[in-house]
């Protein structure tokens, strides 16, 4: 069982240099690293610790983000900003982008990859036949290896498609008969770039970005750490780009001058329609 003094050890290494806020989540933190512990044969958190701030490779540091960070997603989830994103952003992305057909949209909490081929498939439906003469490739960022390993693999079983509409279903994905289980094809999967990124590093962008999806991450986040990536987030937009958060986030705009549009869409101000 993990002690106060372990507990607190875990949350001020892991809290500056990832964000993750996990001062109320000891019997979490211990249930999912007991077994680890105990497998590894470190005599008990303290020691694993030591060897964690030993290892030079970063391996144990990656293991440790993995087994700590939640990363619950599925297609379709809170459909309404996809709904929005096709009605609204990308009308308005076809006008002002026009001459360069060049468009920088940004998935910073990809977990295992149902959001940002989401994202793909909203953007390839839209453009239609026009789709080749854009660069429409969407930029998916985690900061666990172990999800993006699932995302790259893109692998999916029937329920976890059951809520996709059909036609999607038809055009973007593989039935593999032998298992059952549905392959995104490499169509679709070239339009999505994968990378590990921790959202509390500078941002390595040359370009802005037009939109940027970042949901369901910031709740891990404590107020102070929520602020000061909504300011780089805000500062990487294009005037009047888009950010989706979750539907129980929230966004203090005193903080950062989003307008907003709908709870969970913001605006960057200076754009037009």
């Amino acid at each position: 069982m993990i002690t106060d003094e372990e507990f607190l050890r875990i949350v001020r290494y892991l809290k500056p240099r990832y964000g993750l806020d996990l001062e109320q989540k000891k019997v979490i933190v211990n249930g999912r690293m007991e077994n680890y512990i105990r497998a590894g044969g470190w005599a008990n958190f303290g020691a694993y610790m030591d060897a964690l701030e030993r290892d030079a490779s970063g391996k144990l540091e990656s293991i440790l983000v993995n087994m700590l960070t939640t990363n619950h997603t599925y297609f379709m989830r809170e459909f309404e900003h996809f709904d929005y994103f096709r009605k609204v952003v990308l009308p308005w992305l076809k006008v002002t982008e026009g001459a360069k057909r060049d468009l920088h949209i940004w998935c910073g909490a990809a977990s295992t990859g149902e959001e940002p081929y989401m994202i793909a498939m909203v953007l390839r439906d839209f453009f239609g036949m026009e789709r080749n003469d854009w660069d429409t490739k969407v930029l998916a960022t985690d900061v666990s290896t172990k999800v993006l390993q699932k995302a790259l693999a893109g692998i999916y079983t029937a329920e976890q498609l059951k809520q996709v509409p059909e036609h999607w279903k038809k055009s973007f994905f593989r039935l593999d008969k032998a298992s059952g289980q549905y392959q995104v094809k490499d169509e679709l999967k070239k339009e999505v770039i994968f990378r590990q990124f921790n959202l509390m590093d500078p941002f390595p962008f040359k370009k802005k970005m037009h939109t940027i999806f970042l949901r369901n991450v910031m709740i891990y986040f404590d107020e102070k750490t929520k602020a000061e990536l909504l300011r780089k987030v805000y500062d990487v937009l294009v005037p009047g780009g888009y950010l989706f958060i979750g539907m129980t986030e929230t966004l203090d705009r005193n903080t950062v001058p989003f307008q907003i549009i709908q709870p969970s869409i913001f605006r960057k101000q200076g754009g037009s329609n």
